[in-house]
């Protein structure tokens, strides 16, 4: 185990390094941008931090699930969530997805360039009409010989703009309700696909948010990604990832944005003495403190449920629903601990406070994970 434990650390202080030489310098111009270049992407398959928990035969290095965590960690922990937002669908959405239910003809195809950082994975399943309702989605894959044609649209795209592959989910029987629901591995260079705008958020400004579309794109049968029909049960399995990983993005951007206020109010003076020096200044760090370090213990016991095969999908809710929550709470704290600077561009704490919001959003939100434990406790 202390092996383990130092393997882990040498490994999360290159995440460190890397994220300070490469994004540190850049991250306010892509910010302003809208998007990261693909060359980052390549920086960090060079590196050795996209889906790194792949088996080594598909180009991954067949580390733990810890050290795919870390890469989450630091990342939103130094401020980065734009960046931990589009690596956790890449690396721990849509990898996963394809490692899990693909054939190997799929692996082989998108998984090795996936861990280079050449093709990069955005996961289609949000419509203008159905975001947490996933039942409702309208795009169809329907049959025509031996393929598909597929057409819809889909919006809030993470990656959009980039994405290589997509991990689609489609309806192949539109009357089955959930069991007409099949995903297919769409190819982006295909006839027939096409990327909408980038869209403008509140936050996450580098991370590229897309519509995406699709006309009578035909897809061979082989682009199914696991069962005919059996979507929507794929979908369910493999969602305590997804929220396990947003919710270890939730508590270590608490635990930077809490870092940062810390430096300001020991160094602020107001009235003549340091901001720190106030009781209701003490309290208030002393309660986001513990705050963090309540719900980081509850992330670490489902890190070690998911790395079991044992975290079920109630308990993926509830950590998602607990740390999103905590998350907002402790970024307007601290916000409101910088005073007027606080709602200030300049102060890296106000993107903190920002980005968090969606958190609470995408991914299920905080409604429909309440109803998900709720219905674990006493049924529809």
């Amino acid at each position: 185990m202390d092996h383990r434990n130092e393997e882990l650390d040498l490994f999360r202080d290159n995440v460190i390094r890397f994220l300070t030489e490469e994004v540190e310098p850049h991250y306010a111009q892509w910010e302003r941008d809208g998007i990261f270049p693909k060359e980052l992407y390549l920086k960090m398959g060079e590196s050795g931090l996209l889906c790194v928990d792949l088996p080594e035969e598909y180009g991954g290095a067949g580390a733990p699930f810890e050290f795919s965590m870390v890469v989450l960690e630091e990342t939103a922990r130094l401020g980065y969530l734009a960046l931990a937002s589009n690596l956790s669908v890449h690396s721990d959405i849509v990898a996963p997805y394809i490692h899990h239910l693909g054939t190997e003809q799929q692996k082989r195809q998108f998984l090795p360039k996936m861990a280079s950082g050449h093709c990069i994975g955005a996961i289609g399943m949000t419509e203008p009409g159905a975001g947490s309702d996933l039942q409702g989605i309208k795009t169809t894959a329907l049959p025509d010989g031996d393929d598909y044609l597929i057409n819809g649209s889909k919006t809030f795209i993470t990656n959009g703009q980039h994405a290589g592959v997509v991990v689609l989910a489609t309806k192949t029987d539109p009357k089955a309700g959930g069991k007409g629901t099949t995903l297919f591995t769409i190819d982006t260079s295909l006839p027939g696909f096409k990327r909408g705008r980038n869209l403008e958020k509140i936050g996450l400004h580098s991370a590229d948010t897309s519509e995406l579309f699709f006309d009578n794109l035909r897809v061979p049968a082989s682009a199914v990604l696991g069962k005919v029909g059996g979507g929507f049960g794929h979908l369910i399995d493999e969602l305590p990832r997804e929220r396990l990983a947003l919710a270890v993005t939730a508590v270590w951007h608490a635990i930077g944005a809490l870092e940062k206020t810390i430096e300001y109010v020991t160094q602020r003076k107001a009235f003549g003495a340091p901001v720190a020096s106030f009781q209701n200044t003490r309290f208030e760090l002393a309660k986001m403190k513990t705050d963090i370090e309540v719900h980081r213990a509850f992330v670490e016991k489902c890190n070690t449920l998911y790395a079991a095969g044992k975290l079920d999908v109630p308990t993926a809710a509830m950590v998602k629903l607990a740390t999103t929550e905590l998350e907002g709470r402790v970024t307007d704290g601290c916000l409101q601990l910088f005073g007027g600077y606080g709602y200030m561009a300049e102060y890296p704490i106000s993107r903190y406070w920002a980005d968090a919001r969606i958190q609470r959003i995408y991914g299920g939100t905080s409604e429909i994970m309440k109803e998900v434990v709720a219905r674990s406790l006493v049924g529809r």
